[in-house]
């Protein structure tokens, strides 16, 4: 039996991408999966939804007023746009930053309350991005850097108040995932190119991750996992 049967996981961005594949896999080790998302519908039966803009901190906020003890959060929204410093969109700019920091970061917040006296495990979807700038440069690179710092500013903050909840982040490279499509807009010819000449990693290569950590006994510790395609350099 999973070591995860019967526990209670709370998955944000649970309609598409990482978080769908995650939140199928959860529930095939007899999971309880609790999928935040815009698009209840288009969330697997199995799957409780909750639904809410992770852009309004009001709606974020609800979504934990509602809440009852959960084992696990799983922050895999994230919003990317290749909108560069010099000229970007400032408005690309606040959306990115309001979902990839600011929600993640409540969310992490909201969530400490909910976890039994045990414990339990936080995980945070950041991206090789929050590694090294990509030469396209932007700002969704920074949003990741800033995913970084929040989890490790996070880990210290609960070691120090003595709280056994773990926090770690998964760092992948390109997933392909409609994410993409954001951050390839207008230059879906080079998306093309890049997914014929790349075999990108898939969403449930990232949830495997993912499960590695949920899955590891109580007294490891996981920091980040970085994980890339082999064709990506």
């Amino acid at each position: 039996m999973s070591r995860l049967h019967d526990k209670t996981f709370l998955v944000t961005g649970a309609s598409s991408g990482i978080g769908r594949a995650l939140c199928i896999e959860l529930v095939g080790r007899g999971a309880h999966v609790l999928g935040v998302t815009r698009r209840p519908s288009a969330l697997p039966a199995s799957i409780f939804p909750i639904e809410a803009d992770l852009t309004q901190r009001s709606e974020i906020h609800n979504i934990f007023q509602q809440l009852g003890k959960i084992d696990g959060l799983i922050n895999c929204a994230g919003v990317a746009y290749l909108s560069r410093i010099m000229d970007g969109n400032p408005a690309d700019w606040e959306e990115m930053f309001r979902v990839n920091v600011m929600a993640l970061s409540l969310c992490c917040q909201l969530s400490l309350k909910h976890f039994p006296n045990h414990g339990g495990r936080i995980v945070n979807v950041s991206s090789m991005s929050g590694h090294r700038v990509p030469p396209s440069g932007g700002f969704y690179s920074p949003t990741k850097f800033a995913v970084r710092a929040i989890t490790d500013a996070l880990r210290l903050e609960l070691k120090e108040a003595n709280l056994p909840i773990q926090v770690a982040s998964v760092s992948p490279g390109f997933v392909d995932t409609p994410l993409l499509d954001g951050y390839f807009r207008g230059r879906e010819e080079t998306l093309a190119q890049t997914r014929s000449a790349m075999r990108m990693l898939q969403p449930i290569d990232v949830a495997h991750a993912i499960l590695t950590i949920l899955e590891a006994p109580d007294h490891v510790e996981v920091g980040d996992i970085l994980l890339r395609s082999i064709d990506q350099r």
